[in-house]
C-alpha cells in the first residue's frame, strides 16, 4: 500500500498558493512539499495533520491509500 495525496489540487483550490507559501505556513521547506506531492516522501503524522488543518479539509480529502500492485 502507498500513501497518495491531493496537495496540488488543494493548493489550487486555495487561491493557487505556491509550494513555497504552503511550506512556510506549515513550517517545512519547499522541497518537502514537492516530495510529498510526488509521493516520494511520507509526511509525519504531525505534518500531515498540519496540512489537513491548513486546508480545512478532512484527512481523507487530502491523503488516501492505494494498493501497491507493482
Amino acid at each position: 500500500m502507498k500513501l497518495r495525496n491531493n496537495l496540488r489540487k488543494c493548493r489550487f483550490e486555495r487561491d493557487e498558493i505556491t509550494q513555497e507559501v504552503l511550506a512556510k505556513e506549515v513550517g517545512v521547506t519547499r522541497q518537502t512539499i514537492i516530495s510529498i506531492e510526488k509521493s516520494k516522501y511520507v509526511p509525519s503524522a504531525l505534518l500531515a495533520l498540519k496540512l489537513v488543518k491548513y486546508f480545512g479539509k478532512r484527512f481523507e480529502e487530502v491523503f488516501y491509500i492505494i494498493d501497491d500492485v507493482d
